[in-house]
């Protein structure tokens, strides 16, 4: 397997690249991409550690030897949120990061299965595929939103809140990936019960828990470690997947004929093509019902600003 990280020099990228030098299976080549002058020294950083993983730096003028030969490439480039921001706050510079990268992509690796990291993720899928479609090499099985964080982040909150073992413990998150479009579902929870009071408080926090991270940081950084963690879990689904293993992870996909939205998260099977089936969310309570009625206007309009973006 060859894995590219592009923005390997940021918080998500050291700690993703970190966690692919350790897991990924022996024999993988992973390239790591930066604008920043400090990425040569994390790849040597990294080079360091005993695995059979081979790691190679390439600076702004090397996208395209980054790309060649990537089966997969994952996109954690861009500025992160500051206090007061909210992820919208981040489009303008975010957008043309990821469309220029994307570009890249599809010169160099347009089979390649590429996973979105750059917030805000409800619309730089959307960019990311309208930019392969320019292009003429868009597939829709091979363009991933990484909306992990969501699943952990609940997953942990689940375990900590009603004394479960973490491992164990699987919470369904659908809808996309700000605010109110995250949707976890807590009543598919298997072997536990939530009050109402419980419900509203644990939704809440699931969806405002990256604010939570940026205040507690005070303006040193976002949602870094976490995250490079989700991402690192994804990546290791699709390899797996693409490797023969049967592989379900949550994820922001091009949903054909939804009722919800163009991209939405659901449960996918991965397999060698990147998504093999889009599997129902199934029944939802009537409080998660009312909140992803509540939200889908404005996912459908993320969705939409990202398309405007690159076919204004």
């Amino acid at each position: 397997m060859k894995v590219a990280v592009l923005g390997a020099a940021g918080g998500i990228g050291q700690a993703l690249s970190l966690l692919l030098k350790t897991q990924l299976p022996a024999g993988s080549e992973l390239a790591l991409y930066d604008v920043a002058p400090v990425v040569p020294g994390v790849a040597v950083d990294l080079s360091h550690i005993p695995t059979a993983v081979d790691v190679k730096g390439f600076g702004a003028d090397d996208l395209a030897a980054a790309l060649t030969g990537c089966d997969i490439v994952l996109i954690p480039a861009g500025v992160p949120r500051k206090p007061g921001m909210d992820r919208s706050d981040l489009f303008n510079i975010n957008a043309g990061i990821v469309k220029n990268l994307i570009e890249g992509v599809a010169d160099n690796c347009p089979e390649a299965c590429v996973g979105i990291i750059t917030n805000p993720v409800n619309t730089t899928v959307a960019i990311a595929a309208e930019t392969l479609k320019a292009k003429g090499v868009y597939n829709k099985n091979k363009l991933f939103g990484v909306t992990t964080l969501d699943v952990i982040r609940a997953e942990a909150f689940v375990a900590e809140l009603k004394g479960l073992n973490v491992a164990e413990t699987h919470v369904p998150v659908i809808g996309g990936h700000s605010g109110t479009t995250i949707l976890p579902l807590l009543s598919q929870v298997e072997g536990v019960t939530f009050s109402d009071e419980e419900v509203a408080s644990l939704t809440t926090r699931i969806q405002n828990a990256g604010t939570e991270v940026v205040e507690a940081k005070a303006g040193g950084g976002s949602a870094t470690l976490s995250m490079g963690q989700a991402a690192a879990r994804f990546c290791l689904s699709l390899v797996e997947a693409m490797q023969g293993g049967d592989v379900v992870e949550y994820t922001y996909v091009q949903v054909d004929g939804s009722e919800d939205a163009a991209f939405f998260s659901h449960p996918v099977r991965l397999g060698k093509n990147g998504v093999e089936e889009i599997l129902s969310y199934g029944e939802l309570s009537a409080f998660e019902t009312q909140a992803k009625n509540d939200m889908l206007e404005g996912l459908r309009g993320d969705i939409q600003l990202g398309v405007d973006f690159v076919n204004k």
